[in-house]
């Protein structure tokens, strides 16, 4: 099978992971290459995410490399048992990698922390918004490249109705309620979806008032993803050449603290409804 040409953040995360097992253990390729019968030229795309390998060859390697860790080696191998096309896909060459990426995260996260300081979190927007949001963007985009990112952006929203949906715990500060992205009317209904949204059971929903002053933090849009083994969580950082993703342990350990901040600055989750309301009121 000939390798990946773009392979995606998961894929390459699972070969990331594979390598650096096998460095810890001061494995060579060719040592892989030996203990799964293949040319060593095909170690190097396994560990790029460009060619796929199956949860049987990761135990095998992960086995091999001496990792005790067996809830992390049965993560990885259902990593590599995931081998079908997400629905993110079908936008794959019309948008920029990156928004696969973040759909992609979010539909594998146990658990998805949300802290935004201007902009609401994107599973929570309403179309109305989410338009509003792209049409503010420099350079302008056509109205073609605007849909398809409306529709990207609604589409992700189906993993709040998975059977099991990822956890979400999403901390807004005052700024993001109070940004009245496509005028009044449109940010009054977007407030609403936010409270009828933080009525669900696997959603809470706080708030940072103005008032809170200043915490860690407060200038960045952060979403850490919760995996089913904590060296898999990954953490995306928005910026203007799009979005970044971070998975050091220190790294991990920082965006945790900076997390907690928020956190211990926000609102209770029944005092930040009626923060919403009240803004909400105000408009």
């Amino acid at each position: 099978m000939a390798p990946r040409s773009a392979p995606t953040a998961r894929q390459r995360r699972l070969g990331l992971e594979l390598r650096k097992l096998r460095v810890a253990a001061e494995m060579t390729t060719e040592y892989a290459a030996g203990l799964l019968g293949v040319p060593r030229t095909n170690v190097p795309n396994m560990e790029s995410g460009r060619s796929g390998i199956s949860p049987e060859r990761v135990r095998t390697l992960a086995g091999n490399y001496g990792c005790a860790d067996q809830a992390l080696v049965e993560a990885l191998a259902a990593m590599a048992a995931d081998r079908g096309k997400g629905w993110w896909e079908t936008y794959r060459g019309q948008l920029p990698d990156g928004f696969l990426d973040i759909a992609e995260m979010e539909w594998h996260a146990e658990r998805l922390r949300i802290a935004v300081s201007v902009h609401l979190p994107g599973l929570l927007q309403t179309e109305e918004h989410a338009r509003a949001v792209f049409q503010a963007v420099i350079p302008a985009l056509s109205q073609a490249d605007i849909e398809i990112r409306i529709s990207q952006r609604m589409d992700r929203q189906q993993v709040l109705d998975r059977p099991v949906p990822p956890r979400i715990d999403a901390i807004v500060h005052e700024a993001a309620l109070r940004m009245e992205f496509g005028g009044t009317t449109v940010a009054r209904r977007q407030l609403e979806h936010l409270l009828k949204t933080s009525e669900r059971d696997d959603v809470t929903l706080r708030v940072i008032p103005f008032k809170a002053g200043g915490f860690p933090g407060a200038g960045q849009s952060v979403v850490y993803a919760e995996s089913s083994v904590p060296q898999l969580d990954t953490v995306e950082l928005d910026s203007t050449h799009g979005p970044e993703f971070v998975d050091s342990e220190h790294q991990l350990d920082k965006y945790r603290a900076v997390l907690a901040a928020a956190e211990s600055v926000a609102l209770p989750p029944d005092a930040s409804r009626d923060f919403i309301r009240a803004v909400a009121t105000d408009l």
